[in-house]
């Protein structure tokens, strides 16, 4: 059995990854915040939002906060149940001891 077999190929970018971890920990987030986070430009946070909300593994809301619009993400129960067996997967390969001859 291969021993990257349970890893989800939706989170192996480190963008998306960060993005996960980020949302998993905290409520909600803003895109401003996540951007500042992850130090990424604003397409490219965008398309990896996109790519994860489409697979449903967060959702967004959106929002006005005074005249401004808010953009705000938070990861749904799917996405943390998908991002923790990537992370448990992760951790299955570094504890496992490979003989390698």
């Amino acid at each position: 059995m291969s021993i990257i077999l349970n890893l989800n190929k939706n989170f192996e970018n480190r963008i998306r990854l960060g993005i996960m971890s980020v949302l998993v920990v905290n409520d909600w987030v803003d895109f401003n915040t996540l951007k500042e986070i992850l130090e990424v430009t604003d397409g490219n946070l965008a398309s990896h939002i996109s790519s994860l909300e489409s697979n449903k593994y967060i959702e967004t809301k959106k929002q006005f906060v005074g005249k401004k619009p808010k953009t705000s993400y938070r990861a749904t129960f799917y996405g943390r149940e998908e991002f923790q067996k990537h992370i448990d997967a992760l951790e299955d390969i570094i504890n496992k001891q490979i003989n390698i001859k």
